[in-house]
């Protein structure tokens, strides 16, 4: 199995096929035989940058460059995101300077990278990238460089150590940011890897917002490779790809009083470059010939030069369509063939307008333009109307309505290269087709009508997160066919969104159940734009019928009931944020006060307190009882802060349209649904659980009102356009699987009796727990069984049937525990994942959160782990249950192990060996655990003896640890004696010590001088010649383990 020197190999012969440079860290140290820093704190490879500064601004006085670099390589902002994104936007639009030439001033920008070309850049990969850190030298696995300049940070782990995964690579880059921030001021990605699993995350990224990259070339080359990485390093790395990417696909968005650094995922990657080809052949303005440059991917293969139909991208919900859009807009402003176009932003909601215009804004210096909101329909003619090139406007698709007694709408521009985005393109917004208005006799179009009259050489691009219905003929009419589809389930299976689940109540609901259910099969939602205008009639009609049953008093308390029982039990599993979609106003504010009538600790007036609030629209003509729940759009803001939050105290909110689409609460993991919604709709409002958070594992849908046929037409239109996976799941699915996962955990304990566990919980603890451990590779098993019942229960606690399993699976989480605080093996939970398990255990009351300390629990006190006392091991040789003693004897021997010999290879080679051998004959059930016990009790004492030795000898820990390096071999000890030997270690540890220098063990030339000042040294005092090689091998050996420690007391 490849370890992680070898990864690192291949990773490297992976860089140098496409392009990048090697050279190894330690030879351009600053005492490296090619060195190119001045000191270990230096991040620039100063001369490499200098070089690219030169050649790529020819034009600029040396001197000017020189302060330009010195700007560069001292950060002026105290944070280290603000930092990146200074340098960031540096990179993108140049160094400002000004300097005289031929006596006149002139301003310039000094281009740190060229784009364009990148045969003019220098791309060079470095393993072994010593720095000094805050606290210690730290050394990165791989560092790339684009002129100088450590844009990327790689970091592997070994994939043969079971103990170890990628995410101990996460935890490794979050150390480095904070003991080598410097490093990180250029920073553009981050990548972590075992060689198998890869991802890619920003500067800012938690845990899971490390995504894979599964292309290479385009979104159809997704190659089936042994090595995740390789994909990284051939898709990501590309030398032309990557340009591209440094310059389109990075983004910075305010985040309370931070900044959050977001990159593209490959998904969005790709489609926006598709897309902008796309549109770029779709426009085909008439002084530019197409010219196609590279293969385009299939789903783009029908756009036609000159049609005007850029095409759709079909992302699910929750895969960063604002960002894709704000990307595409950005590089196709920047495309010169379209001639410095207009990009106008359709959407069909004002609070979508909003939304995706501050998405814009805050991406503004990726734009290069700073967006304007059209307030109204005067406003977006004049927009259009005196806008000979450039910019990006803001529209709602409502505003290209004709003015009353206008007969169509009038010629805005004639300019062919304008190009409309249109967010969320159905055909209720595209339609060409008239319908006749009764009142007035007249014809009544469709939007796209409208825009079309406006703008007739416009070419128009869709993007949306549902898939347009196979019989929307209108919408493909405008858009063409799909450029990019990414489904649910390459989504859910990238980590970019987690399932839905869905869960009826209707069973639960007895109060106009019957007739809600009929009426709720007829009636559709009231769309104010819908082109039929006896058909939106009659939808009235029916609405307010259907509103009249769902909102009676009687209904209103008996769900508000069900929902603050379901919703509690649904937090103590996961913790997080609930939404109820009601209606309308009426019934959103009767349902609060149906609420907090049982809960009135959840209300508060005051929008900074309390647990729930109404977020809807209103005025000051509304009615008195709504008007307490109107807020301005100060208010609003704040409300959404608070809901954002997860620490913030509300925890439910009451809709009927507002935050059900373009709104991303990622700790919203619940909603409740008692209002009637179909297609995109329905499926747009849904996707609000759907983000990634923590230990979520899936959102929850809960049906109040009927949606389940609604669900499955959705799930047809999905299937018919090519769309892979499910976009809800039952939440029974779930519990089968939960049944399946309890009957294999209670399989396990099959001759074990602990039916009594609700009343003698703490009792069974240890006998379970010693009863697992003493089953073949039981510790493994029962830890996966019992992590993966924990995953399924949260997502369907809430159904009755699980219910009555809370209790015997808090007790197998207990037992867990128990092994865990026990053993060595409980490393592959996330921190999250163990505050999860801890928090259903507590919550059901199975055993108090104190209990889980071990020692407690088997009667003993808590050991002094630098020494086992007679009396301590004593009393585990006592135990009752030997298994578990076991365990505990192998952790606390492990720990003492890699406390107390860190610095000393020969004691930790030896303990450790003995340890795995003791351990080996008992898991293969050689001894019995009585002898392995006391086995582990002997090398207990034989390690304190041990550790006192230096005391009795007189030597410190550096010198024992060389002692015990020459006293190693048995004919050494027998011809010279305990005293030579001390004395050939003290002048080893003193000469070593001044001799070696940092990553000197990486540098053959310094390695072959200290072998012959340590060979010269064993000769002059006559150490026996035939393991004198290996005693050299050893004694370099432990130099290489003790120099850290060395320079770290320099430091000090």
């Amino acid at each position: 199995m490849v370890n992680e020197n070898e990864l690192e190999k291949l990773a490297l012969t992976w860089f140098q096929d496409i392009g990048w440079s090697y050279v190894h860290g330690p030879d351009i140290a600053p005492d490296g035989t090619m060195s190119e820093r001045e000191d270990y704190r230096q991040v620039l490879l100063p001369s490499q940058a200098m070089e690219a500064l030169h050649r790529l601004n020819p034009q600029v006085p040396s001197p000017v460059l020189e302060e330009v670099l010195h700007l560069l390589s001292k950060p002026e902002h105290s944070s280290l995101i603000q930092n990146n994104r200074a340098f960031h936007e540096l990179l993108l639009d140049g160094v400002p300077v000004v300097y005289e030439k031929n006596g006149e001033k002139r301003g310039d920008r000094v281009r740190l990278i060229d784009f364009e070309w990148p045969d003019h850049n220098r791309f060079l990969i470095v393993n072994q990238f010593t720095v000094q850190g805050t606290k210690k030298l730290r050394r990165p696995d791989l560092v790339a460089f684009i002129n100088g300049f450590p844009i990327a940070v790689i970091e592997l782990k070994n994939l043969a150590d079971e103990q170890i995964d990628i995410w101990n690579a996460y935890n490794q880059l979050q150390t480095y940011k904070e003991e080598i921030e410097d490093l990180f001021v250029f920073n553009e990605a981050l990548v972590i890897s075992d060689g198998i699993n890869a991802r890619v995350g920003s500067l800012t990224a938690s845990i899971e917002w490390f995504m894979p990259w599964r292309t290479i070339r385009n979104e159809g080359d997704q190659p089936l490779l042994e090595f995740e990485l390789e994909k990284v390093v051939r898709g990501f790395f590309a030398l032309d790809l990557l340009l591209d990417y440094l310059r389109h696909f990075i983004l910075f968005e305010p985040a309370g009083d931070t900044l959050v650094k977001k990159i593209a995922g490959y998904h969005q990657f790709h489609a926006v470059r598709e897309a902008v080809r796309t549109t770029v052949i779709a426009a085909a303005l008439p002084a530019n010939e197409f010219e196609e440059k590279e293969k385009r991917a299939d789903y783009a293969d029908k756009v036609v030069p000159g049609s005007k139909r850029g095409g759709i991208i079909w992302h699910t919900q929750g895969a960063g369509k604002s960002i894709s859009m704000a990307c595409f807009a950005g590089k196709l402003m920047q495309q010169p063939e379209m001639q410095n176009p207009t990009l106008m932003v359709v959407t069909d909601r004002n609070d979508l307008d909003g939304q995706l215009y501050q998405t814009f804004v805050n991406a503004k210096s990726l734009l290069k333009e700073t967006p304007v909101q059209a307030e109204n329909r005067d406003q977006l003619r004049k927009l259009l109307a005196d806008r000979p090139s450039g910019g990006i406007i803001f529209t709602t698709i409502q505003k290209f309505m004709p003015k009353r007694g206008e007969t169509r709408y009038p010629l805005l521009t004639d300019r062919k290269n304008i190009v409309v985005i249109a967010d969320e393109a159905h055909r209720s917004q595209y339609g060409f087709r008239a319908a006749l208005e009764k009142e007035t006799g007249a014809f009544k179009y469709g939007y796209a009508k409208h825009m079309r009259d406006a703008l007739p050489f416009a070419t128009f691009v869709g993007f949306t997160g549902t898939p347009i219905e196979s019989d929307d003929k209108d919408t493909r009419a405008v858009f063409g066919d799909y450029v990019s589809i990414y489904d649910i389930q390459d989504a859910v299976m990238d980590g970019a969104t987690v399932p839905i689940y869905y869960e009826s109540r209707l069973a639960k609901l007895d109060i106009n159940r019957l007739e809600i259910e009929k009426l709720n099969n007829a009636v559709e939602e009231v769309f104010e734009d819908e082109e039929d205008i006896a058909l939106r009639e009659q939808a009235k009609s029916q609405w307010a019928t259907l509103e009249k049953l769902v909102g009676a008093e009687p209904r209103v308390k008996e769900i508000a009931e069900d929902l603050i029982m379901h919703f509690e039990a649904r937090n103590n599993i996961i913790d997080g944020k609930g939404m109820l979609v009601c209606m309308s106003r009426e019934i959103c504010v009767h349902m609060y006060d149906a609420i907090i009538a049982l809960k009135p600790e959840w209300h508060s007036e005051d929008p900074n307190q309390g647990a729930i609030k109404i977020i809807m629209t209103g005025s000051a003509s509304d009615k008195e009882f709504l008007q307490p729940h109107i807020y301005n759009t100060q208010t609003k803001k704040l409300l959404e802060r608070r809901f954002k939050d997860p620490e913030d105290p509300l925890k439910l909110v009451i809709v009927r349209d507002m935050w059900l689409t373009g709104f991303d609460v990622p700790c919203l993991h619940t909603m409740y649904v008692d209002k009637p919604m179909r297609a995109h709709n329905l499926m747009q409002a849904i996707a609000r659980v759907n983000r990634v958070f923590h230990e979520k594992q899936g959102g929850l849908v809960v049906d109040y009102i009927g949606i389940a046929a609604e669900l499955r037409q959705a799930l047809k239109i999905h299937t018919e356009n090519r769309g892979k996976g499910r976009p809800t799941l039952d939440t029974a699915e779930a519990f089968s699987k939960l049944k399946e996962l309890m009957d294999i955990a209670r399989g396990m304990f099959h001759g074990f009796d602990y039916s009594s566990y609700r009343q003698n919980a703490v009792q069974l603890l240890l006998p379970a727990a010693n009863y697992i451990l003493g089953l073949e590779d039981g510790q493994k098993r029962y830890f996966d069984v019992v992590l993966a019942i924990t995953k399924a229960f949260s997502l369907c606690s809430t159904l009755d049937e699980a219910k009555n399993l809370n209790e015997e699976i808090a007790f197998f989480q207990t037992v867990k525990v128990v092994i865990a605080k026990a053993s060595t093996s409980d490393k592959k939970l996330s921190e999250e994942q163990k505050n999860q398990i801890l928090k259903q255990i507590i919550d059901n009351a199975v055993i108090a959160e104190g209990v889980v300390d071990v020692f407690k629990l088997a009667g003993l006190e808590q050991p002094d782990l630098r020494i086992l006392s007679d009396e301590f091991l004593d009393e585990v040789r006592q135990l009752p249950h030997q298994n578990l003693a076991v365990e505990l004897l192998q952790k606390l021997l492990n720990d003492q192990i890699k406390s107390r010999t860190r610095t000393n290879v020969v004691q930790e080679r030896k303990f450790s060996e003995r340890l795995l051998a003791a351990l080996t004959k008992y898991r293969n059930r050689s001894i019995e655990s009585a002898q392995v016990i006391e086995e582990l009790i002997a090398m207990s004492k034989d390690f304190r003896e041990a550790a006192n030795r230096g005391e009795k000898l007189g030597l410190s820990e550096s010198e024992l640890a060389f002692y015990d390096a020459l006293a190693d071999n048995e004919s050494a000890v027998r011809e010279l004696g305990d005293e030579v030997l001390k004395q050939i270690a003290l002048e080893l540890t003193e000469k070593l010590r001044k001799s070696t220098t940092v990553d000197w063990q990486k540098r053959e030339s310094v390695r072959a001088r200290l072998r012959n000042l340590v060979r010269i040294t064993l000769r002059r005092y006559k150490y026996p010649p035939d393991k004198q090689e290996e005693a050299i091998q050893l004694v370099l050996k432990q130099a290489e383990r003790m120099t850290d420690e060395w320079s770290k007391a320099g430091e000090d």
